[in-house]
């Protein structure tokens, strides 16, 4: 079982380290597109995740186009708010890819026009804010956990 999750120019450790911690605890392998709004070795990144961080299966990358060139069989899924793709009308399956973008920005646009047919987004309330970058990971990575029957989880 192969899951990804890629975080495209991460800005705050603590969500990059509680992200971290549930990629440590459900197999779940991180990918880090530069630049980084931290150093990986950040005090704050330690006390959100560091004690995992050697459980962590993480992939540093310097673009996002070279993730997909050294993931070329991968499936991709992008989330944002920018679409109305909820994000359990995919069936997940293994090698999948999601893909969330900076906390104040989000992803840039070129990658949503170019990637709108896998584009999702976890529904919510339109009052201007969204879910927090971790807990978004969270929802949508244990869905897909969920559809393929929580492997080597117990």
């Amino acid at each position: 079982m192969s899951l990804n999750i890629v975080l495209v120019e991460p800005e705050i450790p603590h969500n990059t380290g509680a992200i971290a911690r549930t990629c440590a605890l459900t197999g779940v392998s991180l990918h880090l597109v530069r630049p980084l709004g931290f150093s990986i070795d950040d005090k704050h990144l330690k006390r959100a995740g560091l004690d995992y961080w050697h459980l962590v299966d993480i992939h540093l990358y310097d673009s996002f186009d070279e993730v997909l060139k050294k993931n070329p069989e991968g499936t991709f899924y992008f989330a944002t708010t920018k679409t109305n793709i909820s994000y359990d009308e995919f069936q997940y399956k293994d090698n999948s890819f999601f893909v969330f973008g900076k906390e104040t920005k989000g992803l840039p646009e070129d990658i949503i026009k170019k990637y709108k047919e896998t584009c999702i987004r976890i529904p919510m309330l339109d009052i201007g804010r969204s879910l927090n970058l971790a807990n978004s990971a969270n929802i949508i990575i244990y869905e897909a956990l969920r559809q393929l029957g929580f492997p080597n989880l117990k």
